[in-house]
């Protein structure tokens, strides 16, 4: 695909969303590491919500940043920079890290319906709440902390697993069952790191994800929580994204 060229004689801001079952934290080593390389950097809180809340949010993020943006998603983090992302002129680019990358009409749950490699519904649990404007079904799901190690980052220690499960922030149903708008990926360039171990999200998932999106794919033996476990090959693929953008 041929994609127009920045304009901007700014250097671009990386900007990192989480996903499902985590926070800005888990960029830690990743925006240490973008920080030494000089890079302007910043880990946007996601509200997880629901997919259209949690995009426009996210919008209004990138809307506030002065000159390019690339924008990088972890997981549910790559959903909503698919949308958030579509309307946004300063984006130049897409990375997504062991993410969705969903085109429009698609949900999460479908698309992780048709995964053979991830465990995610088998290891969920419910969390009922009051119901409030924007979590309607009163309905939020996280992950049962005596599976979180094995589902989610098998390549962190178990005691680093166990801190990651008991403070994971659980997401609303509707980021899951709300479906894709607008699509990014298909007017902006596109990275994505697939790791080979992701039992999460579903490693065959991600990477038919990122080979629809026509990204420059690096494959990594990690678990889906890559960015925590290997955060300089993370940084080196955003690094990459950022030579061929600028």
């Amino acid at each position: 695909m041929n994609y127009p060229n920045p304009t901007s004689t700014q250097p671009p801001t990386v900007l990192l969303v989480h996903g499902a079952f985590a926070d800005s934290s888990s960029w830690a080593g990743v925006v240490g590491r973008l920080q030494a390389a000089g890079v302007p950097v910043v880990a946007a809180p996601n509200p997880l919500r629901g997919l259209a809340h949690d995009a426009a949010y996210v919008a209004s993020r990138i809307a506030q940043i002065p000159g390019p943006v690339l924008a990088v998603g972890h997981s549910y983090g790559g959903a909503v920079i698919t949308n958030a992302a579509a309307d946004a002129p300063n984006v130049v680019g897409l990375v997504y890290v062991a993410a969705f990358a969903p085109d429009e009409g698609e949900t999460l749950l479908g698309i992780g319906g048709d995964s053979r490699d991830s465990v995610l519904t088998e290891v969920l649990v419910e969390i009922r709440y009051p119901e409030d404007p924007w979590n309607e079904q009163g309905i939020e799901y996280a992950i049962a902390a005596d599976r979180f190690h094995q589902a989610f980052a098998a390549d962190v220690t178990p005691s680093h697993a166990a801190v990651l499960a008991a403070t994971q922030r659980p997401a609303a149903q509707a980021c899951f069952t709300e479906p894709t708008g607008a699509v990014a990926w298909r007017t902006r360039p596109s990275w994505a790191i697939v790791p080979t171990e992701d039992y999460a999200a579903g490693s065959d998932i991600l990477r038919s994800m990122a080979e629809r999106a026509d990204a420059d794919i690096v494959a990594v033996s990690g678990s889906h929580a890559i960015a925590i476990s290997q955060p300089q090959v993370v940084t080196d693929h955003i690094l990459k994204a950022l030579a061929a953008r600028w």
